[in-house]
């Protein structure tokens, strides 16, 4: 070797054009970038608005079907002053009663039977005890107030009095 030097590792040469359209090409990367950001932004807080408005408004149509039942414990406070008839009344509100039930039964929500089932402290709440020979010990035989469960979570636990067994 007479003094030459063979460089081995050799360079790219490019262009004056060939870097500025590089550069180009990036930009227009990076503002595609931004603009997806932008955009995934907006869509989440879109989603996240009306998430909240069906929030707000979700219980809409239980509201609609529970105001035929308002407007009828109306009529029938208004029909304690005028009628004579006390049988008649007691017809009519246990007519809304029951019509009460069939709005909550449509949105599942429905209530727990508990008289003369066994205690269970999932759907039940004891207020008291009471000694009975008739039925077995944690018996319920009294309900002091229903419960209601809405689909598979209990809403309200049913307030029961049970059997505590015979003294002994």
């Amino acid at each position: 070797m007479s003094g030459e030097r063979l460089d081995l590792v050799s360079e790219p040469v490019e262009s004056a054009d060939e870097t500025a359209q590089l550069r180009l090409e990036l930009d227009e990367a990076k503002n595609r970038a931004l603009r997806a950001l932008a955009d995934l932004e907006n869509y989440r807080a879109r989603v996240n608005r009306q998430a909240a408005e069906e929030r707000m408004y979700a219980n809409l149509d239980i509201m609609r079907d529970l105001l035929p039942v308002w407007d009828n414990i109306g009529r029938a406070l208004e029909a304690v002053d005028a009628a004579p008839n006390l049988e008649l009344l007691v017809e009519g509100v246990q007519m809304v009663h029951l019509q009460f039930l069939e709005v909550l039964k449509k949105y599942h929500c429905e209530r727990i039977e508990a008289k003369f089932k066994q205690f269970d402290p999932n759907f039940h709440e004891s207020v008291s005890q009471i000694p009975s020979a008739e039925y077995p010990a944690n018996t319920v035989i009294e309900e002091v107030q229903s419960g209601f469960s809405l689909f598979d979570r209990v809403v309200r636990p049913s307030q029961v009095v049970l059997a505590s067994g015979m003294e002994g």
